[in-house]
């Protein structure tokens, strides 16, 4: 993804595409799911989608302002890598074949079963038909959510498209893991500080360490020293944030503390994946946070005192 920003200014485009997350849980379908009639788009010749006035949240769409991801490849490969393939086509309803690069890549894939469980954030290779390719195994049968996170050289913003890939066999989806604040991986202990709150700009702070000691000498993995993606359990909307700070800014340290700012647009249940880079290797560290409900507004008319009969002034109504 592009070089990072201080999260703060990259969440404002952010909540433009979580702002319509409420209720739209039902647009999830496997890879054909349209967006709502009530926010206003359309489609053209070729399942090309119209610009739309609020947009639904990154990843429940499969086409979104022209362009749509296309898997070539069928179905994932469990326990072994087999090429798997895609297209992107733009309004044209060609491949698209120029992309702006973004934190180190044109393209970021991210694989995950519907469960949230199989996280994968991967970086496939552009051939010169435009067709995306890369040898992918998943771990278990199931029903994947393939989501690609690019910006077409042609356009302004970054868009995140999402389509479902089945990986046959035996299903036994898992039920998903209780909320805690510490997670383990490859000897390495990952500390989440902080809340997400509905609609407002939260602070979360992860710490790594191993052995009892603080890792102070995390690298730089994308051009960052954390990435992390938020899946929203249930219909997996899509929210990839960025740290505060960059390597080589002066005053970002390379560990043990890694600084986001997010922001969530409903409550309910999140798996949280955390990328970082130490001894030469990727690792991801896993988090379920439990978001609680949007803070109420307190309008004039129910601020009003109450009247003898409990309710407000004129014009007090229960929404």
């Amino acid at each position: 993804m592009r070089t990072p920003v201080k999260l703060s200014a990259y969440a404002l485009g952010l909540v433009a595409v979580f702002a319509a997350a409420a209720g739209v849980g039902n647009v999830v379908g496997p890879s054909e799911a349209a967006p709502p009639a009530s926010h206003d788009t359309h489609s053209g010749d070729g399942g090309a989608e119209g610009t739309a006035t609020a947009q639904v949240p990154g990843g429940l769409q499969v086409a979104q302002d022209g362009y749509r991801l296309v898997p070539v490849t069928g179905a994932l490969a469990v326990g072994g890598e087999q090429p798997f393939a895609f297209r992107v086509l733009g309004p044209d309803g060609e491949p698209v074949t120029k992309y702006t690069t973004s934190h180190d890549k044109d393209l970021h894939l991210i694989v995950v079963r519907r469960d949230l469980s199989g996280f994968q954030h991967v970086h496939p290779t552009l051939g010169a038909d435009g067709t995306w390719s890369l040898p992918l195994s998943v771990a278990t049968p199931g029903q994947y959510r393939v989501f690609a996170d690019f910006q077409p050289a042609a356009r302004d913003e970054g868009l995140t498209l999402g389509v479902d890939v089945p990986a046959a066999g035996d299903y036994q989806p898992r039920p998903l893991p209780a909320p805690d604040r510490v997670a383990e991986v490859d000897g390495y202990t990952v500390t989440l500080a902080g809340d997400l709150t509905p609609g407002t700009s939260s602070k979360l702070t992860l710490s790594v360490s191993k052995g009892g000691a603080p890792v102070t000498d995390l690298q730089p993995y994308l051009g960052a020293y954390g990435h992390l993606v938020a899946l929203r359990d249930g219909d997996l909307a899509y929210l990839h944030v960025h740290p505060d700070g960059a390597p080589g800014d002066g005053r970002t340290a390379a560990g043990p503390a890694v600084t986001f700012f997010a922001e969530v647009p409903s409550a309910g249940a999140y798996r949280l994946y955390l990328d970082f880079q130490h001894g030469g290797k990727v690792r991801t560290a896993e988090f379920t946070v439990t978001v609680g409900p949007q803070p109420v507004t307190t309008t004039p008319a129910q601020s009003a005192s109450p009247s003898p009969t409990g309710h407000g002034a004129p014009g007090h109504s229960h929404e």
